[in-house]
């Protein structure tokens, strides 16, 4: 992939819904620094130039002023929006409908604001790690001119390191060879216990080893990704059963592409901690977690 400003597009529109508030926003840090803060500054140190915050409009005055003006003078920081009614020409939003319309469309709907770059993506509510940006931004290399399918990177962890005690969770569930990524499943419902269990896409319960690799919505993506997006998400509003509550995940686009051979996905693992807020009662261990990085010198306290 090419790029002449390393660009990382943070997505940060959900309501969370399970946790009960915008836990984007929660102060998780010593000195109040959010999750978002800590992946933000590992972007930084790894060679993220830009950061695009791609967010709900309504959210734009309280996110600006508590999150992007930290970081006005130390990165181009640019906004983008997510709208349920954003959608491909000769569709329309059903009235119903009271959310945007999943991951997939989270990515679409930043198209104007990064249509002339290569960018990574993540989730606003996960901590990665510094490890994972520097993979991350590694991938972001030259193609050679022979390489025709599209050419997207992946920073995957392990399903263990990545439940919560306090209730379900979604992850896709990667099947890898080598470094290549072969198909990517959203699974929901999966619990830790012995054994873990979860649905796969077909609604069938299974147990899953905890060793798997899964999606965190890392990715590393080419401008040219745009067009191949609104391409499935037309299917999928073509196709769509629920059209009230249904979501176009950003995995299961990537599965398809696979599938029809367009695309080559390269897998990075992360081999560093991933900590995340799903529950209001995972905060406690995640402050605490944090703090011990922060006690470790890992991260500066204040952080900025």
């Amino acid at each position: 992939m090419t790029s002449n400003q390393h660009t990382l597009l943070v997505l940060a529109a959900g309501m969370g819904t399970r946790y009960g508030g915008l836990k984007q926003l929660e102060s998780i840090g010593p000195s109040g620094e959010t999750l978002m803060d800590y992946s933000i500054f590992d972007a930084r140190k790894a060679g993220f130039k830009r950061v695009v915050f791609l967010i709900r409009k309504e959210m734009h005055e309280t996110f600006e002023e508590q999150v992007g003006s930290k970081y006005e003078n130390i990165l181009d920081v640019e906004y983008a929006y997510q709208d349920k009614d954003d959608l491909p020409n000769g569709y329309s939003c059903p009235i119903d409908r009271q959310r945007p319309w999943g991951t997939g469309h989270a990515v679409w709907a930043a198209r104007e604001v990064l249509n002339n770059c290569s960018f990574g993506v993540i989730n606003a509510d996960d901590y990665y790690g510094s490890e994972t940006f520097s993979q991350l931004i590694d991938t972001f290399s030259p193609i050679a001119p022979e390489v025709k399918k599209l050419s997207c990177a992946m920073v995957g962890f392990q399903l263990s390191e990545t439940l919560s005690e306090y209730g379900s969770v979604s992850r896709g569930i990667c099947q890898t060879q080598g470094d290549r990524l072969l198909s990517v499943e959203e699974w929901t419902g999966i619990i830790s216990g012995n054994p873990i269990t979860g649905k796969n896409s077909d609604g069938h319960e299974k147990a899953l080893q905890g060793n798997e690799i899964v999606s965190m919505n890392v990715w590393a993506f080419p401008q040219s990704v745009f067009s191949f997006l609104e391409d499935s998400f037309v299917t999928f509003l073509s196709s769509v059963t629920d059209p009230v509550k249904s979501e176009f995940y950003l995995p299961a686009a990537v599965d398809e592409w696979i599938s029809a051979q367009k695309v080559e996905v390269e897998v990075r693992t992360a081999r560093c901690e991933w900590i995340g807020v799903t529950y209001q009662e995972d905060t406690p261990r995640v402050v605490e977690s944090v703090a011990a990085l922060v006690a470790k010198g890992i991260y500066p306290s204040p952080l900025l």
